[in-house]
């Protein structure tokens, strides 16, 4: 068993959204690694050791069902949660068509990240 507190990637171009969650990820033990765009992360992706990306839907240079297509087509397997501020049914299937474990409406609740987060580790650890 790690000593190491889990790893939460955070994929967002709005500055503010990757602090606040730094905030809370942090507060409930985990590391948090930032990125502000897709390019950012797929430069570090091999690296990376996160049990779980969140993946704002709109990003500045793309979006990030295109983020997890690319890393799919590159053999990254990260559990994913979506984010976005209009879930709409278009995109809540797209969430999950792109295998994400989730589709976030912001502002979401810190209880239901953590929720989300723990499944994340079950399926990063195979014990779904």
């Amino acid at each position: 068993m790690s000593l190491e507190p889990d790893v939460v990637a955070v994929i967002d171009d709005d500055a503010m959204m990757r602090r606040a969650l730094k905030v809370l990820l942090s507060a409930c033990g985990y590391m948090v690694e930032l990125y502000e765009s897709s390019e950012a992360f797929l430069q570090r992706a091999a690296t990376c050791n996160a049990v779980c990306l969140l993946v704002d839907v709109r990003l500045g240079s793309g979006s990030g069902f295109d983020l997890a297509q690319r890393l799919s087509e590159s053999g990254f397997e990260f559990p994913i949660i979506f984010m976005t501020a209009n879930a709409d049914k278009t995109v809540l299937r797209r969430a999950m068509d792109a295998g994400g474990l989730g589709c976030l409406q912001k502002p979401f609740t810190g209880d239901l990240l953590m929720g989300i987060l723990t499944k994340s580790k079950k399926v990063f650890n195979g014990d779904q």
